[in-house]
């Protein structure tokens, strides 16, 4: 008897057993394990051939290297199983039996097909191009389905970025011969997801109407199909927060936080609505501000005397760095070096207010020892190095690093810039690394224009911001209307013999034809070189010496005066001038509120004519009632003074666009003797302008506001009266007006009506005008 028929009549026998069920069962455990069948002992192989079938394009020597099997070696049928695996996974084959036979391995294998052609079916909104970019397989490259899937969920992630998360992507093969494929990737792109609602949650100091100005991202409107800063794109609410800190930041709100940021998915998944959960906390104004320092060599009272910032006023971020800049240029200016200036701030809760101590004190002692520039593949490296302060073997400052970053990011010559600061080849010096990444810098616009006065019109523009990779500007324009037709060149040189100059060049050629309602035809050159250098944060000067050459004919009219100027044929005037312009309504301390002021002069010097001309204009702007409405005061003035002789009507000033409510040329002198009253214009002019826009309670993602606008101005005075019968004298004209201003998808749209209060007879007045102005 064997020993297994022996545990099988034990196993009989306990079963047999009465009334003891738990050592009945253990025992039955055990002698159940007892009969279970042994490990079958590890199969072993000794293949002395290996035969691989099936393969065309991978050698045999590729598919041993994959099965890892070696003739005439032992393997396990582990080892078997694991040349299989490893084969399929290679992505070289579409199909592989592993079959040992006796001392014979057989590997029989079917071949993924080459791709032929890649195409792409369905696709509207991203062109072939694009998605070629984005998918690896290509033609005559082998197919792999695995591929192929991650391909298709690269597709649907680039329409995602896109704004359509309802795309959806399906990869499919048609079959040629020769062991060849089509790759088909069949696109559903599905409706755009727009943001159908933003709201905001905690807001009690500015509406939502204002709030959603300042983000990128926006509700959609009636053109959504036009707009696409209406899609949402995830990696935009980043920077919307950084835009909304910002923007209470400067105004005083230093507790500022953005919570969270939820985004709900409709059903239909075409819309999403954004909400924006904010604390605004409270906002703060600037305390007492001191300057201390411990060092002998530095005058606190000489360093608060450069400080700009007063008590009272709202506190900013701008005002604290452009403060440190400040003190660390004086100290620049004193001889001294490795200053750093630190604000202590103070904050005093009860009164709302940040008391600022300027601690000035010495850095360490550390260098720059080079300036590393990489990326620029177009731009020369001065174009770049010309934006720091600081050059090799200047001490080394953290803030003016930061600033020339942004100088370079300002350029617009680059998507990406990147500017850090690491340890050089010893404690005390520092390497810059600047990395940029380029792009497009150079345009062709094709535009049109229309106005009542001069109808319709096209422009033609060609620019080029960083022409040869020398930061320099090159541009030409071309503009015709039925009445005018004028051709330009600009070139600026930004950075003069290497200094912080600008030197231009700009010439035009200008033809008219009977326009704004004259008898006369015009042609005019002018050549304009300039240089124009900072003297201060927000003030520039231009200097410039000029050439024109000005010409009237065709004159069809009967007035006296414009006859004796068409008979003084073309007139040559080189002349000197200079401008100064003040303007801090970008980079002003206060965000709401901004000024420009211009003062310019020309002196002719030499050609037919010497004159004088000066102009002068002063604007203010400011927002009010919780930034929701803007309010803004606009004068202009110019004298013309002519020095040998009597002025030009091409030479005089008009209003036309200074103030609303007339015709082109409806203002000021006019030839009584003849019945079409030609227009002469005036050697002084004078307009002042207020304005108010706010908004019309209409859905702010139309683009659709409101204004109210009083004019007042004149202009008068001539050389040559024609014995006193034309009224060249001071006439007060006043208009008031509503304004319907609407920011479409063709361009800013402009609606006045205007009533004039306070006219002359012989004023050609309009109550309604409309302009557009746009490119594509």
């Amino acid at each position: 008897m064997t020993g297994r028929n022996c545990l099988k009549r034990a196993l009989h026998s306990i079963v047999k057993t009465a009334g003891k069920p738990a050592l009945v069962l253990g025992l039955a455990v055990i002698l159940l394990g007892a009969l279970a069948p042994k490990e079958v002992s590890a199969q072993t192989y000794r293949f002395g051939t290996i035969l691989i079938e099936g393969n065309q394009r991978v050698d045999d020597a590729t598919v041993l290297s994959y099965a890892g099997l070696v003739p005439g070696k032992t393997a396990t049928a582990a080892q078997v199983n694991e040349a299989s695996r490893r084969l399929t996974e290679s992505g070289l084959f579409e199909s592989v039996v592993v079959n040992p036979r006796g001392s014979v391995l057989e590997i029989t294998l079917v071949e993924y097909p080459t791709i032929s052609v890649v195409a792409f079916e369905g696709n509207d909104r991203l062109d072939d191009e694009l998605l070629a970019s984005v998918v690896s397989s290509q033609s005559r490259r082998v197919y792999n389905p695995r591929t192929a899937e991650a391909d298709a969920a690269q597709i649907v992630l680039a329409y995602e970025q896109d704004g359509r998360l309802a795309a959806s992507v399906t990869p499919k093969i048609i079959r040629r011969s020769d062991n060849r494929v089509d790759l088909v990737f069949e696109i559903e792109e599905g409706r755009n997801v727009e943001i159908q609602r933003i709201s905001f949650v905690g807001n009690r100091n500015f509406s939502e109407r204002r709030l959603r100005r300042v983000l990128s991202s926006k509700q959609a409107g009636i053109f959504r199909r036009f707009v696409r800063s209406d899609t949402f794109l995830s990696d935009r609410i980043e920077f919307d927060k950084q835009v909304l800190a910002d923007f209470y930041a400067s105004r005083g709100y230093i507790d500022f936080q953005v919570n969270s940021v939820t985004s709900e998915l409709a059903r239909s998944r075409d819309g999403y609505q954004l909400t924006f959960n904010v604390r605004e906390g409270q906002s703060f104004e600037f305390g007492e501000i001191t300057v201390s320092s411990d060092l002998s060599e530095v005058d606190p009272e000489v360093y608060e005397d450069v400080i700009r910032i007063r008590p009272g006023q709202t506190y900013t971020p701008l005002r604290v760095e452009n403060t440190i800049t400040r003190l660390e240029r004086l100290s620049l200016q004193q001889g001294l070096k490795f200053i750093r200036v630190e604000p202590r701030i103070t904050r005093n809760d009860r009164d709302l207010t940040l008391d600022i101590d300027f601690v000035v004190s010495r850095g360490p002692r550390v260098f720059v020892e080079r300036i590393d520039i990489e990326g620029n593949a177009t731009t020369m490296d001065r174009v770049i190095r010309r934006q720091f302060k600081t050059v090799e073997g200047d001490p080394f400052n953290p803030r003016e690093i930061r600033a020339a970053a942004e100088r370079i990011r300002s350029l617009g010559f680059f998507s990406n810039a990147d500017v850090n600061a690491r340890e050089g080849s010893a404690p005390d010096q520092v390497i810059v690394d600047v990395d940029v990444e380029e792009q497009p810098t150079g345009s062709l616009t094709l535009g049109a224009t229309y106005s009542a006065d001069s109808g319709i019109g096209a422009a033609i523009s060609f620019s080029e911001r960083n022409f040869l990779g020398r930061g320099q500007t090159l541009s030409f324009t071309i503009s015709t209307a039925s009445e005018n037709q004028e051709y330009g060149f600009r070139f600026v040189e930004p950075a003069f013999l290497s200094r912080d100059v600008a030197f231009s060049i700009d010439a035009s050629y200008q033809e008219t034809t009977d326009a704004f309602n004259a008898s006369y035809d015009t042609t005019k050159i002018k050549f304009v070189p300039s240089l124009g250098f900072a003297v201060g944060e927000n003030s520039r000067l231009s200097l410039r010496t000029g050439f024109e050459s000005t010409e009237l004919l065709n004159y069809t009219g009967s007035s006296a005066i414009l006859t004796d100027e068409v008979a003084l044929g073309k007139q040559n005037r080189f002349y000197a001038g200079y401008s100064y312009t003040f303007d801090n309504r970008r980079s002003g301390l206060d965000p709401n509120a901004g000024v420009l002021l211009s003062l310019s002069q020309d002196f002719g010097v030499g050609g037919d004519v010497e004159f004088i001309e000066s102009s002068f204009r002063a604007r203010a702007q400011k927002r009010i009632f919780k930034e929701e409405v803007g309010i803004s005061a606009d004068f202009e003035a110019g004298l013309l003074n002519v020095l040998n002789g009597d002025s030009r009507v091409v030479d005089r000033f008009f209003l036309n666009s200074k103030i609303r409510g007339f015709e082109a040329n409806g203002i000021g002198p006019r030839d009584p003797a003849i019945s079409s009253g030609e227009a002469l214009g005036g050697n002084i002019y004078a307009v002042a302008r207020f304005e108010t826009e706010f908004p019309l309670g209409l859905p702010e993602e139309y683009g659709i506001t409101g204004g109210l606008f009083a004019d007042f101005g004149a202009v008068w005075g001539l050389d040559n009266d024609n014995g006193g019968l034309v009224d060249d004298g001071f006439h007060l004209r006043s208009v008031i007006g509503f304004a319907l201003v609407w920011d479409s998808v063709l361009g800013p749209l402009r609606f006045n009506f205007t009533h004039a209060l306070q006219k002359e007879d012989y004023d050609r007045d309009r109550s309604f005008d409309f302009t557009i102005s746009t490119s594509f």
